[in-house]
């Protein structure tokens, strides 16, 4: 029995021992730079083969894939199972979806417009959001790696397109490309280049300017202050970034169907103005010659 309790009374000994050591060198602060170098390194990857086809698997993908399990097991377990009356989770969904197809209606869309684009739109702010708060846990978040925004503002203005001239057709579409006029025809074509850089440059300048303010205080101050900026930098900031890449899909979406509407009820504010100017001479000839 005096054994086991020296050997208890050696080993917490040896612990405290190297608890204190591991402490104390937690705060010294030694070549910053590199530290923040290896903190901040961009990608890392592996390869595997398909036969003979090398296939890169990065850390960005992994990461992803593992947010999106976690958002996919949260999001099942807040549906729940059907019942008559919602409990405070199926609640807390409807009145998200409820936000989305209203915030869609207010861009322009209909009520069934909304609710048709209302599951890729919670679906682009969940992933982004489980992925921009996975840094909590001390995982580099994917957007920190410039492809992942690249890819999700591919994807996005894509859907843009596909799912307006879905909503208003391809006269819809170019009526959208050529009002108020259609000089306006190359910047509008520019916009649907200028818009997926400033949707990927936005999320991955906002995520990774918060990633590298992270490991610097975790350099500097790794104790107190980290957990306490976190919850800002990992979690409030990596939402609003989710809202706002949702949010501005919506708007551009509610761009091009807003025009397609006007010309299903109204086509003709989009006659050509010569054929106007034609038809007024026309009629003003006529009214010349009833007077004569």
């Amino acid at each position: 029995m005096g054994n086991i309790v020296l050997s208890i009374g050696s080993w917490l000994s040896e612990f405290l021992i190297s608890f204190g050591k591991q402490f104390i060198e937690e705060f010294k602060i030694g070549d910053i730079g590199e530290d923040i170098n290896k903190g901040i390194l961009q990608w890392q990857h592996t390869f595997f083969n398909v036969g003979d086809i090398p296939i890169v698997l990065t850390d960005a993908i992994i990461v992803t894939w593992l947010a999106v399990a976690i958002v996919f097991v949260l999001f099942k377990s807040m549906v729940g199972k059907d019942t008559i009356k919602p409990n405070m989770k199926q609640t807390f969904l409807w009145m998200l979806v409820d936000l989305i197809v209203n915030s869609a209606m207010g861009f322009g869309m209909n009520r069934k417009e909304a609710e048709h684009v209302c599951p890729m739109i919670a679906t682009l702010g969940l992933v982004i959001a489980g992925c921009n708060a996975i840094s909590t846990f001390k995982i580099a978040p994917p957007a920190k790696n410039i492809a992942f925004p690249a890819a999700l503002a591919i994807v996005s203005i894509t859907y843009v397109v596909a799912v307006s001239i879905k909503f208003v057709g391809v006269k819809g579409f170019w009526a959208s490309l050529t009002t108020p006029m259609k000089a306006m025809l190359p910047f509008k074509v520019l916009d649907f280049v200028i818009k997926p850089v400033s949707l990927a440059l936005r999320l991955f300048g906002n995520v990774f300017g918060a990633f590298v303010f992270m490991e610097f205080l975790y350099i500097v101050v790794p104790v107190i202050l980290p957990g306490a900026f976190g919850l800002w930098f990992d979690l409030a900031d990596g939402l609003l970034q989710a809202i706002v890449f949702a949010y501005l899909t919506m708007s551009y979406i509610g761009e091009i169907v807003e025009v397609g509407h006007e010309l299903q009820e109204h086509p003709e504010r989009f006659t050509n103005k010569k054929s106007s100017k034609k038809h007024s001479a026309d009629d003003v000839k006529s009214q010349e010659t009833v007077a004569a």
